[in-house]
This record gives C-alpha cells, structure tokens and sequence, in this order.
C-alpha cells in the first residue's frame, strides 16, 4: 500500500464571492435607515474585498508583523515602523474606498451610513488595518478645534490617496491620522496623565506647545499626525501633534517598543516617549477631554461596527464550512443542532448590524434633535453589547468548524484569527464599566429617556415581550438610585432597541424568533438553545454567504 489516505470530505474556502450582494441583513438594514442611498459603490467594494488577492493581502499582512527600527545603520535615531507590502495593499483599498474621511467631505445625506456600510465590510476581510482608518475618520471633527490647522489638514484627511512616507504635509498627496491619550499610570482614568505641554509662543498654526512624557498604548504609529492630551497650566488640554514638522524635521517622539498583542497583528501599537515635541492646541486649555472625545466617539461607533462585520465573517465561514462538511451520514447544516447554532448565531449577527447601522445613521442628521440624543445613547449601548457579545459568538462559531477552526493555517484559519480580534473592540476606546457608565450620563440628560421611548414606540404592538420590556424601561431608569445595575440597564436597552429595528426591517422569522429568545425567555445560556417552533430553515436561508 502505497498511500494512507485521500484527502475529501474537506470544505473549499469561502472565496470568490460579492460580501454586500449575498449579505441580506445588511441590504435591509440600509433600506431601513437610508432608503434613498445608492448602493453601487458598495457593490463594487464588496466583490473586490471577497477576492483571492485580497484575501491574500489579508493574510500576509497578518503573517508579517510590523516591524519597529528605532536607529538607522549609521545611529541616527529614525522611529520608523516597516509593514508588509501587503500591509500597504490594504490600506490603500480602504482609503480609496473613502472609509477614512468620506462622509466629512460628501454631500449625499447617508454619508456615515454607507462609509458604515464599507467598513464592515473591510472589516470582514481585514480588521487590523482600520485602526488608523478609523482614527483618521475620527479626528476631523475633533481637529476643527483649531482652524488653522484644519484648513491645511483637513483637505488631505479626506484625500483617497493614500500615501506611507513620512514628509512634510505639503509634499503628501492625502494623509492619516492617529491619537494618544492612555499612560501607563492611569489606563482609562486620563485625568491622571502625567504628560506635560509647556507653551512655547504661536504662528500661523496657533497656541504651540513643548510636549514632554509618553503614551501607553500609541497605536498607528506611522501616522502623519496625532490627537493627543496633556496637562497644560489650565489643565488637561488636546494638543495636535505632527511627526514630520513644517520645517521638514522629524518631531521629538521617539517610540520604546511595539506591543506584543494578542490579536490585530497587521497594525503596530507601540509605546512612545515625547521629549519636548512639538503640538499646536486644540480647542481650548484645560477643555481636553471633551475635545478628544468628539473623536472617541467616532471610534466607538466603529467598534460597533468592526464587530459586526467580524461576525458576519465568522457566521458565513462557519455556514460554508458545515455546508460542504459531512458526519453522521449527512452534512453538519442538515443536522438539527448544528441548524440550531448556526441559527442563533445568525440572529445575533442581524441584530448587531441592524443595531450599529442605526447608530451610524443618528450622525447623519446633527441638526434632528432626537437623532442627536439616539447618537448619544446608542453609541454606549451599541460599543458595550455588540463588542460583549463578539468573543462568544467567535467561539461557538469557531467551535462549529471543529479542530479546523483552531488551526492557524489555510483559509479556515481566518477564524482563528477572528477569535483573535474580537476582544479588542470591547477594550479599546473605553471597556463595559465605561460604556454602561457612560449611558448612565446620558439617560441623566435633557430628554433622553423620551427619546428612547419613542424609538422603541415605532416597533408597539409587533410582539408582546417587546412591548414589555419598552413599558417596563423608563420607570427603571427613573429608579436606578447607583450605578450595580448600569451594565444590565445596557444590556436591555440594546436588546430592546435590536428588537425594535428587527421588527422594522427583517423577516418575520428573524425578528420573532429574536424577541421569543433575546426579550421572552425562550433561550438558555449558550448559543444553539432556540426553541422547539422557531423556524430555523427561513433563518439560516436569509444568512447563505452565497
């Protein structure tokens, strides 16, 4: 006998596909909040994302980790980080997709959604680069606390060129952008930061300052340029901080090391030291925080955002994998607990997209007082539950490949680098305790209760636990007397406001077998317990990656 054995009964991967055409809870979440949005682009973005190539450029970049150089041969100090080309591919697909900047310099009226839209996505391809994506989107709002400063830079964040090389602003075609704001003494506690800004004089770009101290977590470090908080005389301030200097010259940043993380390998996250750096004020002194949060805001949506593309990724590997994958006599979809699983599964993803394109849809419309207060509820809600949710649905999806889905290599080891990922949007940009404190101040605010009624109202009378749960939520927040329970009020208010978008937009299957398990108690406490009459078959056919 000459051979052990014949390789079959072994998946293909799922390749070759259009991400956006054969993903119907995001078609129907798009009607729902932009019915008038055109979808072209998105069509084109999501068959180039579902290539080969690019699926390539996912993993090499992933494979090739970024690579810090502090000195040059000679000794010269040089802080540069070397990517992969593919690193390079990468972003230069997303900022040509205009994920970086385009609603800021569009004039379609569902800008965040469809930039929404393309980020999940990407994201499903590959997460890692859309830290400094994200970033860059986050900072021009931020940004025009100093006028000056964005008048030049603004233009170039928005620019679909995308450009690696550190030289002046001038000789850049478009650029990118960055933040720092977490040491190592005081994590989420910012108020602690121990950075100093020194004011040194003003020019054409404003108040300019001598920065001196270090960043923590410092991530993109390749960045043209960085939001960053320091205390100034009058406080805790936001100070512009470029890395190449009008004049040509490097700034005085210099960075120590790269993070060893467990996840988002592609993109580099170091810990910098700044001696006597130059940055320009933005804003005004001792107002830091809530200038720099006008960005973190921006980031947290796209927290909600990246894992809900993570999950739908996760979803259709593991519907392809137990698609093509027989045991028992029959393949693993057409058993009823796998259907069960795969199921739930795709109930959570539907509902973290309907959620998060809802989110993205309140900042399109600054001037419609309830969009303004949905945007300041949701974004906690939606960065709390949707990222909580994310480890554990990657790990009963990855369970449903089997030993496969533990295994680095081939195209089923993108789940294992899912898995790897999904913590992170739950910890960057403030983890649970911040975010269900954060709901906590804004339910404490103007109308925000009445606002949350009424969005749950559009959805009364579809099915009772929903109906329930929107009577019984204004008078415990009305009673919540400490913060024990601001996690759970979280948990509830995103549910409620899942359920409420589901009945909105998807099937009836989806959106009752939903509130029969999520609102009604027909569910246990692991993904695959749906009820006996929830109809499975409708649910998992609506989920086919294609």
């Amino acid at each position: 006998m000459s051979t052990t054995h014949e390789v079959f009964n072994q998946p293909a991967p799922l390749a070759g596909y259009n991400l956006f055409e054969t993903n119907r809870p995001l078609g129907d979440a798009l009607r729902l909040n932009a019915p008038q949005l055109a979808t072209e682009a998105l069509h084109e973005l999501g068959a180039s994302l579902g290539t080969t190539d690019m699926q390539q450029h996912a993993r090499l970049a992933n494979v090739h980790a970024p690579q810090l150089h502090t000195h040059d041969r000679f000794g010269r100090r040089i802080d540069e980080v070397e990517f992969h080309p593919s690193y390079h591919a990468l972003m230069t697909a997303a900022v040509g997709a205009g994920l970086h900047g385009a609603p800021w310099a569009a004039l379609q009226p569902d800008a965040h959604v469809q930039r929404a839209a393309g980020f999940m996505l990407f994201t499903e391809l590959e997460p890692s680069i859309l830290c400094p994506i994200s970033m860059s989107y986050a900072a021009t709002p931020a940004l025009r606390g100093n006028a000056a400063v964005f008048a030049d830079w603004g233009p170039k964040l928005t620019s679909l060129w995308y450009d690696p090389a550190l030289k002046p602003l001038g000789d850049k075609p478009g650029v990118t952008m960055g933040m720092g704001m977490t040491e190592k003494q005081g994590g989420s506690d910012v108020r602690a930061n121990t950075t100093t800004a020194v004011r040194e004089g003003s020019d054409a770009w404003g108040e300019r300052y001598a920065i001196t101290g270090h960043k923590w977590f410092f991530s993109a470090p390749m960045c043209d340029a960085f939001l960053i908080l320091a205390q100034a005389s009058a406080g805790l301030s936001c100070f512009f901080l470029p890395r190449v200097l009008p004049d040509g010259s490097r700034n005085a940043m210099q960075f120590q090391r790269l993070k060893d993380k467990l996840g988002n390998r592609a993109n580099a996250s170091s810990e910098v030291e700044f001696h006597a750096a130059t940055a320009w004020l933005v804003g005004d002194e001792g107002r830091g925080v809530p200038q720099i949060l006008e960005m973190g805001t921006m980031t947290r949506l796209d927290c909600a955002l990246g894992t809900s593309g993570l999950m739908r990724q996760a979803l259709s590997l593991a519907i392809n994998h137990t698609q093509q994958r027989s045991a028992f006599g029959k393949p693993l979809i057409a058993q009823p607990l796998m259907k069960n699983v795969l199921a739930d599964l795709a109930l959570e993803s539907e509902a973290a997209t309907a959620l998060a394109v809802r989110l993205a849809r309140a900042f399109d419309h600054p001037g419609d007082a309830h969009e303004r207060l949905m945007a300041r509820l949701l974004t906690p809600v939606a960065k709390f539950w949707i990222c909580k949710r994310g480890s554990h649905f990657a790990q009963e999806a990855m369970e449903c490949l089997g030993g496969n889905g533990y295994v680095e290599e081939g195209g089923e080891g993108v789940m294992a680098r899912i898995y790897r990922e999904m913590p992170l949007n739950s910890i960057w940009e403030g983890a649970g305790n911040i975010m269900a404190l954060d709901l906590l101040r804004g339910l404490r605010k103007g109308d925000a209760v009445a606002a949350l009624a009424h969005e749950l109202s559009l959805a009364r009378g579809q099915h009772a636990a929903l109906d329930r749960i929107a009577d019984a939520l204004p008078a415990r927040i009305e009673a919540m007397a400490s913060d024990t329970e601001a996690r759970r009020l979280a948990q509830d208010v995103a549910l409620a406001v899942q359920a409420a978008l589901l009945v909105q937009a998807a099937p009836a299957a989806v959106a009752g077998a939903f509130c029969d398990s999520r609102l009604g108690g027909d569910w246990g406490h692991a993904f695959g317990t749906l009820g006996a009459r929830t109809d499975v078959d409708a649910i998992l056919l609506r989920a086919q990656p294609c």
